[in-house]
């Protein structure tokens, strides 16, 4: 016996099975479920002084960094606070892509929020790609500098660690 797809139940069979196996392609392409870096966070920190500086110099002032970093929003949270510095800071500075010791470019400023040789800087940015892959390979460095060193009182390396 001879079987026509276009004539009857076999082609309602056909669309059925088409429909189903159509309907499972669109459900398991589901962008959001292959990105695993999308609900990472990571804890970023620092610590700073003159001798990090690059040349270095014999400030006596210290600096300390923490944040967190959401890759989803690329959005880095950050709170940095220094101590003796030679006179008042007047830039709070993010750099790289640069290791340890190696002068990088000028990615961003940062806001002074309590200005003053002891003072702090703290709030949200959001990165681009390129500044994120910086960050999250220890390749971005902050400064933050004074009259006395307007390249950059005091340094310190950015490490992220995966939450």
């Amino acid at each position: 016996m001879k079987m026509n797809f276009f004539n009857g139940k076999p082609l309602q069979l056909f669309l059925g099975a088409a429909l189903v196996v159509v309907s499972t392609l669109f459900v398991s392409c589901d962008k959001e479920d292959d990105d695993d870096m999308t609900d990472q966070t990571y804890s970023t920190t620092g610590s700073a002084n003159g001798s990090q500086m690059n040349p270095s110099n014999s400030s006596t002032s210290t600096g300390t960094l923490t944040g967190t970093y959401n890759a989803r929003t690329n959005v880095w949270q950050y709170n940095i606070s220094w101590t003796n510095l030679s006179t008042t800071a007047g830039l709070v500075q993010v750099y790289g892509p640069a290791g340890v010791g190696v002068n990088g470019t000028l990615l961003f400023p940062l806001s002074i929020t309590i200005p003053g040789a002891s003072g702090s800087a703290s709030g949200n940015i959001m990165l681009t790609d390129a500044q994120e892959t910086a960050l999250l390979a220890n390749n971005t460095y902050f400064t933050i500098s004074s009259t006395t060193f307007p390249s950059g009182e005091i340094r310190g390396q950015i490490t992220s660690t995966v939450n």
